[in-house]
């Protein structure tokens, strides 16, 4: 093996040890609290989008949609599975099967929403500011669906082949969490690819193309030709914005962390960091359907009219039962 690929190894070995700087215990509660309530929140979320005919239509929501499912699956499966891990402290024997489904799930399905989530803030320029793009079904299929598509298959063309048809034989270790690791990456070369393609090229994308809608929307907002295209896409640019947000949060420390290291810091500097940073990073899913629903407004509104309904209904309840209590009390003689 080169020193190239043993640096890879090592770097993996980092890897296996979150469990000791984030104690199970304390992981477990951390993730299970808001895990209920965002698989609640997606399936609001996609339903009302795959239901309500405008938000079904709008471009801007497809990619949302498809990252809502991909996270929805995450959160039916890795996290129970993680949370598992927690709860026995550990102790899980599992097939190397089961750990190449948790590794496509864990990095295939994240790295899938960061890809494009990447292209869908390069896209939300073209819808803004060049609206006429898509005018024709010919011109939407080329410039929204076609990319889309293309994207989706390419993630998961590469993490199938990557974890159940490699071209080598790919590291099963039941003693960590994360019990597979891809042989893949010992070529250096793929390894590259997967970290600047895969992790920091998307990441600083996201930070520039949101960056730069600020300042494009800002500029074009208060100009009185731009008066009535800004308000119908106010909530295209919201959305985006805090989505980008998120991300930024969740995911440019991991892919910061990974570009420092690929400019010589060694592994072992900093390891303690970059696994509280790997732990963070998991709440990206668990908070995306929160911040859509921040950036749906209709659906926002439907959700405070349930609920403010269900209080008046509470405070009318006890008066109607008072009413009912004093009409059957029988008359005394």
């Amino acid at each position: 093996m080169t020193d190239d690929n043993s640096t890879f190894n090592d770097s993996n070995s980092s890897v296996a040890v979150v469990n000791d700087v984030i104690p199970r215990a304390v992981g477990f509660w951390l993730y299970i609290i808001f895990l209920i309530p965002s698989i609640l929140c997606s399936l609001v979320v996609l339903s009302y989008i795959l239901f309500h005919r405008p938000s079904r239509n709008a471009l801007n929501n497809h990619v949302i949609l498809v990252d809502l499912i991909i996270g929805l699956i995450s959160e039916l499966t890795l996290y129970p599975w993680i949370l598992y891990y927690y709860r026995h402290d550990g102790i899980w024997h599992r097939s190397p099967a089961f750990c190449a489904v948790w590794s496509f799930i864990d990095s295939g399905l994240y790295v899938t929403q960061m890809i494009l989530f990447c292209w869908a803030t390069i896209e939300r320029h073209i819808l803004i500011f060049h609206s006429r793009w898509m005018m024709t079904k010919k011109k939407r299929f080329f410039i929204h669906y076609l990319p889309l598509i293309l994207l989706l298959l390419y993630c998961i063309i590469y993490y199938s082949i990557a974890n159940f048809f490699p071209p080598c034989q790919n590291y099963f270790d039941d003693s960590s969490m994360q019990c597979y690791y891809l042989c893949f990456y010992d070529t250096y070369s793929i390894f590259m690819w997967e970290m600047l393609a895969h992790e920091i090229i998307p990441a600083i994308t996201i930070v520039i193309s949101s960056i730069a809608l600020i300042v494009r929307v800002s500029r074009q907002k208060h100009r009185v030709n731009q008066l009535i295209r800004w308000r119908s896409h106010r909530k295209m640019t919201i959305q985006s914005l805090s989505i980008s947000l998120l991300f930024t949060v969740f995911f440019f420390p991991v892919a910061l962390m990974n570009f420092i290291y690929l400019c010589g810091l060694p592994y072992d500097k900093g390891t303690e960091v970059f696994e509280y940073i790997l732990f963070l990073s998991y709440y990206m899913p668990l908070l995306l359907p929160f911040v859509c629903i921040l950036s749906l407004p209709e659906l926002r509104n439907k959700i405070s009219n349930i609920l403010r309904y269900r209080r008046q209904v509470r405070r009318i309840a006890p008066e109607i039962c008072g009413i009912v209590m004093i009409v059957k009390k029988p008359m005394h003689v």
